[in-house]
């Protein structure tokens, strides 16, 4: 009986590489289809409109109207928790814009508007947090005589940092929901369920406003969805960044939205805590618990939370984006009929993304899993298929087909971990000379600081491999196939780990599988057609035939690669302006080049060999594009493949050479600075006989990013600096004015410098007062009551002396509950209402009596609130800065007693 292929003849003419010089158009392909379609949609914003297309475009929502009330918010200054301008004229202006909406309002519609001020705590970060007379402005919009009590819920904050006009944050998203409000009200749309605006007044405050109104408002109970609206930059397109959680319908109403910009990787970075921020979200989610949608922008992000953060640096493209979704999410889910009971449709984790901002995809979690066994499967038994008829095909036993096949799977493993270790080492070096953060202001040094090296590691023992290997029976074609199934099963292999581990994630890896499909039917159909001859099932397969059709077979494979590249370029590009600004005030602790090199490898990996042994990028750079370019058996088939790949190696190291040079400095001016906060403060710490111990006045400089040492000749400039780690021995907290808890876990890089003159302190200095001591029942307890006045924030800090321990006290008492170790801190804020705090601790000792001190409390007074140019002692320690410094500075005090 006739063999299966006996007849299909094998060994004719052996295809040739292509020249050398082809290469580079090969590579401006990629970077074409980039520039013309990724990066033009990156940025792509709509039209604004003006006050006059209103007519033309009723019940739209107009740019210009919200760009105005924008300017005017603004105008107001920084609105900082307890300022006048937080307190008073930021509500005034809010009130006044909700009047105007109320004259416009159709007959259908009622409004009502209620100024919540609320007092309470909770424990964030091992510490209390606790507020008093914080402000929030809600707005109920709903149809007349509305019976309905699921409420849609719509959040941003009106408060800002110190020192910042808050354009981006968070001022943009306000005037987004005025105009939301305008549009809705006057229109008259049919509201299902009624909708709360809430305008919350102390979000930068550890999101105590938040808490309030979902702690303690009377509309609170009754919010049964969220749309919460942040902001991490300044303008750009609003990303979703995270869904639910467990309520994959709310995507159903998202992907109707005009501008979609959506996806999974960020919210599991974000939630992952790999990202520098927090969001009301947290709240809403944890208090409710209301499931909801969390957006933010993320470009330019340079100038989040600085001076820098003004209207001229927000494009009116940017609200017309934002304000185009918003008011269709509005208007869908305040007539969604899950709302009435969002609880019997919380169904588990989405998987969402969008393709270029033109769709969304999405799907749920268990569909995700269903999704990337089955393509794990199909594609392992592809490879199979693929690899039985190359034993037919090639003349070559199987034996022999798998041992090459097992050579190939050890070098592209071994050359994976070489590319990411090459980026790796030199993260470590650049850090470990002091030049870490290059990219910072120039970001295109990333491609041969991180990308170069990954492309050598992942061409270069492939390249080696196949020229040694060039003599071998089976066929060039043969064993870049070879290459490609072992990539292909890495990445198997890693997509089943991701979603054992319910990484959802795992769907960019599931997408690089199923193109890899996808050129395996492509080439299949093209290959079936062999009259009188058994079919040909081939996979991925070089027919000998003729030296063309390896070209043809290429010209396939980059025809299939086309849409992921677009997908994984446009993805990338998103990470890296997200990402590359947070850099700049992530802390001191880690490394940030590691961070950017792990997030170029990562992307790297999803496709790094199909098309060879592992290797082959393209990587452009206007704003960080950065892309793996995938189509190995065009690059193996130029001449002089080991010199392309050689040229990666001497990239890296000409662009290491220009990081240490003036070039790779990571900051400027007004565009990319380095951030500092700075408190000068007051110190006063008394021994238990009432002397004093320390009385003296300095300088507490916070950096907020890696490159501490960059600007050591200018502090040193100052006066002696002191770790603020070396501080810490006996005193509590290093007996320093620390703003946060989290600040003292960043003590190791901060500074103290002692200076003649105290700080202008513009109030008088936080006076707390014992007012008793009564003993308990029993003889070994005391209650101690005490009361406290000061400026609108201020830390409280409790240590136990001697054998004494808290048995419990007034604040929020979920870390005594915790057995949580002392010292503790409370991170006390009042808004509008500034009355004395009175607060009582019970304190037992366990094997003495009360005869020396029990209690060590310190009281740290930070004044917040003022213009930072009109204090002249602080602002000449600021201009003692390098001019490329962004100096968040106040003045504070630091004063401890024995009880």
């Amino acid at each position: 009986q006739e063999k299966p292929f006996q007849n299909l003849k094998m060994g004719f003419k052996k295809p040739e590489k292509l020249q050398w010089y082809y290469a580079p158009i090969f590579f401006a392909f990629w970077l074409v289809l980039y520039l013309s379609l990724v990066k033009t949609q990156m940025h792509n914003l709509p039209t604004p409109l003006k006050r006059s297309d209103e007519v033309n475009y009723p019940g739209s929502f107009i740019a210009q109207r919200a760009e105005e009330k924008l300017i005017e918010l603004t105008r107001i200054g920084p609105r900082v928790l307890g300022s006048s301008a937080n307190e008073k004229s930021a509500v005034e202006f809010l009130r006044a814009e909700v009047a105007k909406v109320e004259s416009e309002l159709s007959d259908r519609l009622e409004i009502e508007m209620d100024v919540q001020q609320a007092s309470g705590a909770y424990t964030e970060w091992s510490m209390v947090s606790m507020y008093q007379g914080i402000q929030n402005v809600v707005v109920k919009l709903s149809e007349r005589n509305s019976t309905n009590e699921n409420y849609l819920l719509i959040n941003s904050h009106f408060d800002s940092v110190p020192g910042s006009p808050g354009a981006g944050d968070d001022g943009s998203m306000v005037v987004t929901m005025l105009e939301v409000l305008r549009v809705m009200a006057k229109s008259g749309d049919p509201l299902a369920h009624p909708i709360i605006f809430l305008f919350n007044g102390a979000e930068e405050n550890l999101l105590q406003a938040s808490h309030a109104f979902i702690t303690q408002h009377k509309w609170a109970k009754n919010c049964k969805a969220l749309i919460n609206l942040d902001s991490a930059g300044s303008g750009g397109r609003e990303i979703l960044f995270q869904s639910g959680p467990n309520h994959p319908w709310l995507m159903n109403y998202y992907k109707n939205v005009p501008h979609p910009f959506a996806n999974t990787l960020a919210e599991e970075l974000f939630q992952g805590g790999y990202i520098p921020s927090d969001t009301d979200f947290r709240f809403f989610r944890d208090f409710g618990p209301v499931p909801g949608l969390d957006m933010a922008y993320i470009s330019n992000g340079y100038v989040y939370h600085t001076k820098y953060d003004r209207i001229k640096v927000f494009p009116r493209a940017s609200l017309q984006h934002t304000g185009d979704n918003i008011l269709s999410l509005a208007r869908a889910l305040a007539n969604a009929p899950e709302v009435d009971d969002t609880a019997a449709h919380s169904e588990g984790h989405n998987i969402f993304y969008d393709f270029l901002g033109w769709f969304m995809i999405f799907y749920t979690e268990t569909t995700s899993i269903v999704v990337n066994v089955v393509v794990a499967v199909i594609a392992l038994l592809g490879i199979g298929i693929s690899v039985y008829f190359m034993c037919l095909r090639s003349g070559c036993s199987w034996k022999g087909v798998l041992l090459r096949f097992s050579i190939t799977f050890a070098i592209q493993f071994i050359s994976l971990i070489l590319a990411v270790g090459l980026a790796i080492l030199v993260a470590v070096f650049m850090d470990g000379v002091s030049r870490s953060m290059t990219w910072f202001t120039s970001s295109w040094t990333i491609f041969g600081l991180y990308l170069a090296p990954i492309i050598f590691g992942l061409s270069i023992l492939p390249a080696v491999y196949l020229e040694k290997t060039k003599r071998d029976p089976l066929s060039l074609g043969f064993r870049i196939q070879l290459f490609m199934h072992s990539h292909c099963i890495c990445l198997i292999l890693i997509m089943l780990i991701l979603t054992g581990l319910s990484i959802r994630s795992a769907y960019l890896i599931m997408i690089c599988v199923v193109f890899d499909i996808l050129a395996l039917i492509v080439n299949l159909v093209t290959k079936f057609h062999r009259k009188g001859e058994y079919l040909a099932y081939i996979y991925w397969m070089v027919d000998l035939i003729s030296p063309l059709a390896v070209y043809l077979f290429a010209t396939v494979i980059t025809i299939c690669q086309i849409l992921p590249f677009m997908f994984f370029t446009y993805l990338c590009t998103v990470a890296l302006v997200t990402l590359l600004p947070m850099q700049g005030r992530s802390g001191t602790g880690a490394n940030p080049d590691i961070t950017i090199a792990g997030l170029v490898g990562i992307f790297s990996l999803l496709f790094a060999g199909f098309i060879v042994s592992g290797v082959y990028i393209v990587y452009f750079f206007p704003i960080l594009l950065y892309y793996y370019l995938l189509q190995a058996p065009l690059i193996l088939l130029f001449r002089k493949t080991r010199t392309i790949v050689l040229c990666f190696l001497g990239i890296t190291i000409l662009f290491i050479i220009i990081a240490v040079t003036n070039v790779g400095f990571p900051y400027q001016k007004n565009t990319t600075p380095q951030r500092y906060s700075m408190i000068h403060a007051h110190r006063r710490l008394h021994n238990a006989d009432g002397s004093t111990r320390v009385d003296d006045s300095g300088l507490y400089i916070y950096p907020q990013d890696r490159r501490t040492d960059i600007a050591h000749a200018d502090i040193d400039f100052i006066g002696d600096a002191q770790k603020a780690s070396d501080l810490c021995g006996e005193e509590m907290f290093c007996g320093l004015p620390l703003y946060t808890r989290g600040w003292n876990r960043n003590r190791e890089n901060s500074r103290w410098i002692e200076t003649s003159e105290p700080p202008e302190i513009p109030t008088e200095y936080p006076k707390m007062v014992l007012q008793e001591s009564i003993e308990l029942e029993n003889p070994t307890q005391r209650r101690f009551n005490f009361s406290l006045a000061g400026p609108s924030h201020m830390g409280i800090f409790i240590n136990v002396k001697n054998d004494a321990r808290i048995l419990t006290w007034s604040f929020n008492d979920t870390l005594l509950r915790r057995n949580a170790e002392p010292p503790f801190m409370v991170f006390f804020t009042w808004g509008l209402d500034d009355s004395i705090l009175e607060f009582t601790i019970d304190v037992e000792m366990t094997n003495s009596t009360f005869e020396g001190p029990s209690l060590e409390i310190g009281i740290g007074g930070h004044w917040m609130t003022q213009d930072v140019t009109s204090n002249k002692k602080l602002n000449t320690y600021i201009d003692r800065f390098p001019a490329y410094a962004y100096i968040e500075g106040w003045v504070g005090t630091y004063e401890t007693w024995y009880f």
